[in-house]
């Protein structure tokens, strides 16, 4: 049973109620909730009418129109100008709220009938759950929902208000757990072991004493029942992101406050530095007069991070004594964060499992304990990531000490420096350079000198790696995974049979790490002239590289010769509007169709064989870097030309591709990307190969899942070849061409003999047609090349250095170029 109470639908129960939004309140295409009473894991839908869309802009000034709000396409649209308005994803998830897990015990008949009359007597008008100065903390979700909602009726104070009070109230829900959780450890600890004979009272005792503690005082600082501040984890998401950021700096930004608009967006932009929008928002706040540059500040900037950085700069222009001190200070700050972070992972845990069958009871203990224990070990992950970064700093705590003890070396305080290096050694023991640092450093004080680890860190140390047995120990006997976050884990607390695995995941994350100059440890990639410009680390992301000089400017241009003159014969659309914007013609050509065009005469035959020896050798560089010593065979090529359409660009907010991924169904709303039918999941690695750059717009780029996030932009160039794996990793878009014509060859590959394809087989064949034909016909070619000098001839297979080319490889060449020998040895370098 449930009531709609003051807008919210309200499910009684023994030891509280949950909420949700009604149909008469918000406005959800399905709402989603697990109500009490109901097996757990029971999902609901509710129907609901469609959720109004955002403006397209939240200056007064461009209103919208109920054409634009209806329109399907608005929704892909980013704001023209001003602030940007927060994604549309939040529709369902606001309302994707988790209810109380039921009751031990059904509650009675005079409970249920005491709850319902409560709800009768709060549905009263000017009645509230948590009316002004009753001391109690107002859900952070419940604010949160009623914030959007106002934001989207553009009541700009109330959104205001509502969202600031949601920030807050997550800030005390955070505060009052961690405080609680300390408090609760002291009170209601596990003093020494428990007597033999009856541990498990014992125990259990005071797992009892420790949970009535965690009720009473949440339930004293929050002034309500602590299951009333259970949001969804996609809820919690969107607070740890910082979105609520996002839609206040359009609420203030509408209100006249600039400065805590200017507060707000930065806060929210530090989190998501790649965000588009926000960032063209900040560039416009910057330009705008009356913008005080202290209103740049991170409302909630972690104060570690600050003095870390202060602290390297100092270390890195030799201020050894200003860095000690700024770096003691973020080590501190630091073992401080982790505390807290540790804490709140003993908090509310989400289940997203579907289970009827509960566990048995030490089954459940067992599997809620490690999955505390799991999160209390990437903790550390979490405070080593600064706000808007991908990945974490490596090895942030020992960093610490291995910085320290250097720069107290530098200013001659040698005990604090022998005393961090042995703290540093807790974590490699082996390190044969701090190792002799450490004898230089007992040399100097003496031999009556007594040098010890850090009490702080030998607790840390001795306490992850107690956490990390038992974890082991449970992924041994009782199956699951453990992504170990700290590359000092010693090698012995590992078992046996998880040693292989670990090793592979060490050596795979090593390999998506790689930079530059670690490409020789990546397999034989040392084509000729060729060189890579960006890397996946450059590039934000992973399996993603961009090499330079693949191409010469006159092959360049002989294929695009080749793309102009078969446009109107090409295959597929022959230059009609393209599959995804109505602003662009699309022209395709295979390197089947180029072959069978040149033999009718229609195409330039050098050109044809140009593109597909072009494409092969994409194909062995891309091999060479991403999958040595195993064949990749071409699963489709694609010579590809996208024109603008003159004057119809005005106003142009699509893009020339939208952002998909290769090898499967990308879902952003669901920040998933599903293999399954129709997508081509056979594809393992795609490569374009770009001919030109003489147009505007055009560039590619990568996004997160969620298809907004841009991670990394490449600008296309002749010869530019940029090649990435084609799962989920790598989803990307093209940006509108609204000038020109821009062209390059698609490439897409697999790891499956097969689904290689078939047309590209036939060219081949095709081509070795034509080299019989050519060599029949040897005077005409001869003239023909004689006066032809000016064009490029067929690519050569890129060979690695080091490897002089051998007779039977020019002769192997040249036979299938289908051109005269003595031309290719005159030119047989790309």
């Amino acid at each position: 049973m449930a009531l709609c109470v003051s807008g919210y639908l309200l499910f009684p129960s023994a030891p509280g109620y949950r909420r949700l939004p009604s149909q008469h309140a918000t406005h959800a295409a399905q709402t989603r909730l697990r109500c009490l009473g109901s097996p757990l894991g029971k999902t609901f839908y509710l129907p609901a009418p469609p959720w109004p869309p955002h403006p397209t802009s939240p200056l007064p000034s461009q209103p919208n129109s109920s054409e634009s709000r209806a329109s399907a396409s608005f929704f892909q649209r980013a704001p023209r100008w001003g602030p940007s308005a927060p994604s549309l994803s939040l529709q369902l998830r606001l309302l994707s709220l988790r209810c109380t897990p039921p009751a031990l015990a059904a509650p009675s008949p005079c409970s249920v009938m005491a709850s319902l009359l409560l709800l009768l007597a709060l549905s009263a008008p000017g009645t509230s759950l948590f009316p002004p100065g009753s001391g109690r903390l107002v859900p952070y979700d419940l604010l949160y929902a009623d914030g959007v909602r106002a934001y989207f009726a553009r009541d700009w104070p109330r959104a205001a208000e509502l969202l600031q009070r949601a920030l807050h109230s997550y800030s005390q829900l955070l505060a009052a757990r961690r405080g609680c959780q300390g408090r609760c450890r002291e009170e209601a600890g596990f003093a020494g072991p428990p007597a033999a004979p009856c541990w498990e009272t014992r125990f259990f005792d005071r797992v009892l004493q420790r949970a009535e503690c965690l009720g009473e005082c949440l339930g004293r600082r929050l002034g309500s029942e602590s299951s009333l501040h259970r949001a969804s984890r996609e809820i919690q998401e969107d607070f740890e992101q910082r979105e609520p950021y996002n839609y206040l700096q359009v609420a203030l930004f509408q209100l006249k406050k600039l400065d805590e608009a200017v507060s707000a967006a930065h806060t929210f932009f530090v989190a998501n530095p790649q965000h588009l929008q926000m960032r063209e928002d900040m560039e416009k706040y910057q330009r705008m007069a009356g913008v005080k540059l202290e209103s740049f500040r991170d409302l909630q900037a972690t104060l570690y991070w600050e003095a870390y950085e202060t602290g390297v700069q100092h270390y890195n222009v030799d201020e050894y004594l200003q860095a000690a001190v700024k770096l003691e200070e973020s080590l501190e700050e630091v073992l401080l964060a982790l505390e807290d972070c540790r804490a709140l992972c003993e908090g509310p845990q989400e289940d997203d499992t579907e289970e009827e069958m509960q566990p048995g009871l030490y089954e459940a203990i067992a599997a809620h304990y490690i999955q505390v224990l799991k999160c209390r070990q990437h903790c550390v992950l979490e405070v080593a990531t600064k706000p808007g970064r991908v990945s974490a700093t490596d090895d942030f705590i020992p960093s610490h000490l291995d910085l320290l003890q250097f720069a107290y070396d530098q200013v001659g305080n040698h005990a604090l420096a022998a005393e961090c290096a042995a703290s540093y050694l807790l974590f490699y023991p082996s390190d044969e350079l701090m190792l002799e640092k450490m004898k230089q450093y007992q040399a100097d004080l003496g031999e009556g000198a007594s040098v010890t680890s850090r009490e702080n860190i030998q607790r840390y140390v001795q306490r992850s790696l107690m956490e990390k047995k038992l974890i082991y120990y449970a992924v041994e006997h009782l199956g699951g995974t453990f992504d170990d976050p700290d590359p000092w884990t010693p090698d012995e607390l590992i078992p046996e049979s998880l040693k292989q695995k670990h090793r592979e995941n060490q050596e795979k994350q090593r390999l998506e790490n790689l930079d530059v100059g670690e490409q020789k440890q990546r397999g034989p990639f040392t084509f000729e002239g060729i060189t890579v410009a960006m890397d996946s680390l450059q590039l934000n992301g992973s399996q993603r590289v961009v090499f330079d000089r693949v191409l010469t400017d006159s092959e360049c241009k002989d294929i695009l010769r080749l793309a102009k003159a078969a446009g109107g014969t090409g295959d597929g659309y022959r230059g009609r509007q393209s599959p995804h914007t109505p602003h662009e013609r699309f022209e395709g050509l295979t390197v089947l169709k180029a072959l069978q065009l040149a033999q009718d005469g229609t195409v330039n035959w050098r050109d044809a064989t140009l593109l597909l020896h072009a494409s092969e050798k994409s194909r062995k560089i891309v091999e060479s870097y991403f999958t040595p010593g195993k064949r990749l065979h071409f699963s489709f090529t694609h010579l590809v030309c996208r024109t603008a359409v003159e004057g119809d660009q005005d106003g142009r907010m699509d893009l020339s591709h939208p952002v998909h991924a290769d090898n499967c169904l990308l879902d952003p709303e669901g920040k998933e990307c599903w293999r399954e039918p129709p997508a081509y999941m056979y594809r393992d690695y795609s490569g374009i190969l770009y001919l030109n750059d003489d147009f505007h717009g055009g560039d590619l780029f990568f996004t997160e899942l969620d298809a907004v996030t841009v991670t990394a932009q490449v600008r296309p160039k002749c010869g530019k070849l940029v090649a990435f794996s084609s799962g989920g990793e790598n989803p990307h878009g093209v940006w509108a061409v609204t000038r020109g014509r821009r062209c390059a060859i698609a490439l897409w590959y697999t790891l499956s003999p097969e689904h290689a394809e078939q047309e590209r087989m036939e060219a081949e064949d095709l081509m070795r047609q034509g080299d019989v034909e050519q060599e029949l016909s040897h005077t005409d070619v001869e003239k023909h090349m004689g006066t032809d000098h000016s064009g490029g001839a067929s690519p050569e297979p890129p060979v690695p250095k080091g490897r002089a080319r051998s007779t039977s490889q020019r002769r192997m060449f040249s036979s299938e170029s289908g051109q005269q020998p003595q031309k290719l040895r005159a030119r047989d370098e790309f």
